[in-house]
């Protein structure tokens, strides 16, 4: 890719009548220039590691199983090791929590730093525009080829273009059914499309919506879908590091003559060419100050650099900096100082907590659940040798990935026992129900209700044990 050059930039057309009484503003279609940079590189890279994890985590292997698979039908979700059930919900708030407070913190220190490397829609974007770049060709190229009436060519190229995005669409909703469906299944269903309802509204619907957003609407999620541009302003402070042009260096604005000594002729190092909206994508101009259309992706940072070059001047007219580093004219050193602030250091205990948290709650995590329930259509009643009985019914979840057996000990109540065998096998994975008898001398204790406890422990982990209170009835 050649280096950019220093164009001047079409006036704009005024605003016509028809335009002050639309009562929607219509769309300026965005022709993005391709860069290359330090932050573009730092911003591919993002790319692909996005999406090596993406695409790749279906075809991992574990156990012989998938090694990422949140099993909708059998209400399983397995993440590597780990087999996480339904009532295991606690662990995705918290990771939820994680994720907010991240984006507080990381939006506080340094802006838009999701939405300009990570956020799927840039990453997708990018991946779009790519595509179309390989075979429309470069901004210019496609700028005047809209304008240009239609001809075989304009329709090969078109149709070539949309059937790459369609592909490239269908091979990520693929992708992502597979996380919820066993990938086995999806592709053994692939060559008679024998795919069951549900996955075929996602595969179909994810796939349209990726076309849409990614290939179409592009800039209009940004700027009018997305709620986080709204409310960005909110966590930032005249600290907090966003993409800015130096007014003070680079004004007066103008085009520099060959051998001419700006500053003599009191011009700033800003040279005009407008560079740097034409490699934003969301078509914002820098220059105009900080604006919510801004997703920091810093593409127009290399734009300018590299006109710098180009002109002699030194880097940095459009950079990271903070408001009070320009006024006060602030290093690296000194802002650096100031990313530690109250706002910082508040969401970052946050994030500490919520992550110690998250962490301590898979560490202490038994993978055995028990439930037990006692028969209520049934008091207590008295059986051979004055013993009276209890019935429950008794639900274990085997929350590992290999066969188990458990046993049972109670206690509460003196000469309280399980009556009969008191250990059970469960396969891995699995849930059993079953039938649990309690018997107890009636010495024991005085009619009515008390307290007893079940404790249920792994014959081959004594750590993984399961401890639940329920109610012994005495007849009266």
């Amino acid at each position: 890719m050649s280096d950019p050059v220093p164009e001047v930039p079409p006036p704009e057309a005024p605003p016509s009548a028809e335009d002050d009484h639309r009562l929607y503003a219509g769309r300026k279609q965005i022709y993005v220039r391709s860069i290359s940079g330090y932050f573009t590189n730092w911003r591919w890279a993002l790319v692909w590691l996005t999406q090596i994890i993406f695409y790749g985590l279906p075809w991992l292997t574990w156990n012989d199983r998938q090694a990422v698979l949140l099993h909708i039908v059998e209400r399983k979700f397995y993440i590597f090791g780990g087999v996480f059930w339904p009532h295991d919900v606690f662990y995705l708030a918290l990771l939820l929590i994680v994720s907010a407070y991240s984006l507080f913190f990381f939006t506080a220190i340094a802006g838009r730093l999701w939405c300009g490397y990570a956020c799927p829609q840039t990453v997708y974007t990018e991946i779009f525009l790519w595509i179309e770049q390989k075979i429309e060709g470069d901004h210019n190229q496609r700028m005047k080829r809209d304008k240009a009436p239609m001809s075989g060519r304009k329709l090969a190229l078109r149709a070539a273009k949309f059937s790459a995005w369609g592909l490239f669409s269908l091979w990520t909703s693929f992708t992502f059914v597979a996380y919820f469906s066993p990938l086995s299944e999806l592709l053994a269903a692939v060559p008679t499309l024998a795919f069951g309802p549900w996955e075929w509204f996602w595969l179909l619907f994810y796939a349209a919506f990726t076309f849409l957003l990614a290939g179409v609407l592009r800039e209009q999620v940004c700027l009018f879908m997305c709620p986080y541009a709204r409310f960005q302003s909110v966590m930032f402070d005249q600290d907090t590091l966003v993409i800015t042009y130096d007014e003070q260096r680079g004004e007066p604005r103008g085009v520099h003559r060959k051998n001419e000594d700006a500053k003599a002729a009191g011009k700033g190092d800003c040279v005009d060419c407008g560079i740097c909206v034409h490699v934003c994508p969301t078509g914002i101009d820098i220059r105009k100050g900080l604006q919510y259309a801004c997703i920091g992706c810093a593409a127009c940072i290399d734009a300018c650099d590299q006109v710098m070059d180009k002109v002699g001047a030194p880097h940095g007219l459009i950079r990271y900096t903070t408001e009070h580093a320009l006024k006060n004219k602030w290093g690296n050193k000194e802002i650096l100082a100031h990313v530690r602030r109250p706002r910082t250091l508040v969401y970052g205990a946050l994030l500490l907590v919520v992550i110690s948290a998250f962490i301590w709650g898979l560490a202490t995590r038994v993978p055995l659940r028990v439930d037990i329930i006692r028969d209520r259509g049934v008091l207590g009643r008295e059986v051979e040798d004055g013993m009276i009985e209890n019935v429950y019914q008794l639900q274990i979840m085997n929350m590992t990935e290999g066969a188990r057996r458990f046993n049972f000990a109670v206690e509460g109540l003196e000469g309280l026992r399980v009556e009969g065998d008191n250990t059970v096998s469960i396969g891995a994975a699995e849930t059993q129900t079953f039938i649990l008898s309690l018997r107890a001398p009636t010495s024991a204790g005085e009619p009515g209700a008390h307290k007893v406890f079940l404790t249920t422990t792994a014959e081959d982990a004594p750590d993984t044990r399961v401890r639940e209170k329920t109610i012994f009835f005495f007849p009266r």
